[in-house]
């Protein structure tokens, strides 16, 4: 093989291998940003948010959701969402570590 064509070898290999990186990343955050559901039964036990129901509205404010949106989607008062926000913040807010919902 001449050294054009193994250059031209080694740029596509490169190339390939980029993609299914590029891939695999795209993957994983495809799963992590899901749609989710703020009406789902599992966020509330009740009239309490369940630890999924706390998580969603975390990564809601991690979106840049205000209160009062949070307070709309989740059907909670805005009391319950302020304090929760206020959670979101001591939790590190956006550099939080995020919990799994299950």
């Amino acid at each position: 093989m001449n050294p054009t064509m193994q250059a031209v070898s080694v740029i596509v290999d490169n190339l390939q291998a980029e993609l299914n990186r590029l891939k695999k990343l795209i993957k994983a955050n495809t799963a992590e940003d899901d749609p989710i559901d703020p009406k789902d039964p599992r966020n509330k036990s009740g009239v309490n948010l369940t630890p999924r129901g706390v998580e969603i509205v975390f990564r809601y404010f991690d979106t840049k959701k205000t209160r009062h949106a949070v307070k709309e989607l989740m059907g909670i008062s805005f009391g319950a969402a302020d304090y929760r926000y206020q959670q979101w913040l001591k939790a590190g807010g956006k550099d939080r570590i995020k919990q799994p919902l299950q």
